[in-house]
């Protein structure tokens, strides 16, 4: 085991219907930071089988109910899983983020993040690992899968945000009465490791008190398109991204997954679901992992 990985707090075992279950919090530093994750285990050693690595949305945590809901559902159907907390610049992070603390993550860390977290599955055998990813984290995965390790063996998208200039800056203007144009003109003024001049609103964050530039601009000027539809590559990673028929959230998604035609594609609206799939339909989503995992077993 790498010196930088750390078990920070093993759960008594529980007996389920799926079998001995194991949760377990671990933590890893692969650099500055110490990241953590839920890991839940159906088998005696985190080696055996394949495994799910799941990916919450913006400003979110893995203890949220979609997440915790999923790795039930995996423990349920005798599937391991790992749910991690992307750190958004915080050491050792848990919880839901608290807009009061200063911003200065950048949406594409998540990427770096997630390798180092196949890197240390990896390192403890697993030999198969599918993603998941939730809202922001859809399309955090989807980037990440572009050049994935080759332990990948598919993804699942799960109400993955979508993006364009045009409407962020309409939701911009409706959520905070203010124009983005001008404010990226302000962060762009800066240098890109200053604060933001004055409180910034920024993602869900009404007139958050700190703002990197950097991190201003990552939101909403990116380098690289954070529409997901754009991220799946054709003979890419075997991929099934679903949407929710009454998702308020990302609501142009079905449009654009209507000129999508990929081999390694498949598309899902599930009809009831909003963006969280709530309850049953959730067993929807899990089942799309198993298909997914018995497919790469063939």
């Amino acid at each position: 085991m790498n010196n930088f990985i750390k078990h920070l707090l093993l759960l008594p075992l529980v007996s389920l219907a799926a079998g001995l279950v194991s949760a377990e919090q671990v933590s890893i530093k692969p650099n500055q930071l110490r990241l953590n994750a839920q890991l839940r285990l159906v088998t005696e050693a985190i080696n055996e089988g394949p495994l799910v690595l799941i990916v919450h949305g913006t400003l979110a945590h893995n203890g949220m109910e979609i997440i915790a809901s999923l790795q039930e559902l995996l423990a349920d159907e005798e599937l391991n899983s790992l749910a991690i907390n992307l750190s958004l610049g915080i050491d050792d992070r848990h919880g839901a983020y608290d807009c009061a603390v200063p911003h200065q993550h950048q949406h594409q860390d998540a990427s770096g993040e997630i390798a180092a977290w196949v890197d240390w599955l990896k390192a403890q055998g697993v030999e198969q690992i599918l993603l998941t990813g939730h809202s922001r984290g859809g399309s955090q995965v989807a980037a990440y899968s572009q050049q994935a390790d080759d332990a990948i063996i598919g993804q699942v998208l799960i109400a993955p945000m979508t993006w364009s200039p045009e409407y962020a800056a309409k939701t911009y203007q409706r959520s905070y009465q203010t124009s983005l144009l001008e404010q990226v003109k302000v962060a762009n003024a800066q240098d890109k490791n200053d604060w933001m001049p004055a409180a910034t609103s920024f993602i869900y964050c009404k007139d958050a008190p700190q703002v990197k530039a950097a991190s201003f601009l990552s939101y909403y000027q990116p380098a690289q398109t954070l529409n997901t539809p754009d991220l799946i590559l054709d003979g890419g990673l075997p991929t099934v991204l679903f949407a929710g028929s009454e998702d308020q959230v990302v609501k142009d998604l079905p449009q654009q997954m209507q000129t999508r035609q990929l081999a390694n594609l498949e598309f899902i609206v599930v009809d009831g679901a909003d963006h969280y799939f709530r309850d049953l339909y959730a067993d929807e989503l899990v089942e799309a992992m198993l298909e997914l995992i018995e497919s790469a077993g063939q």
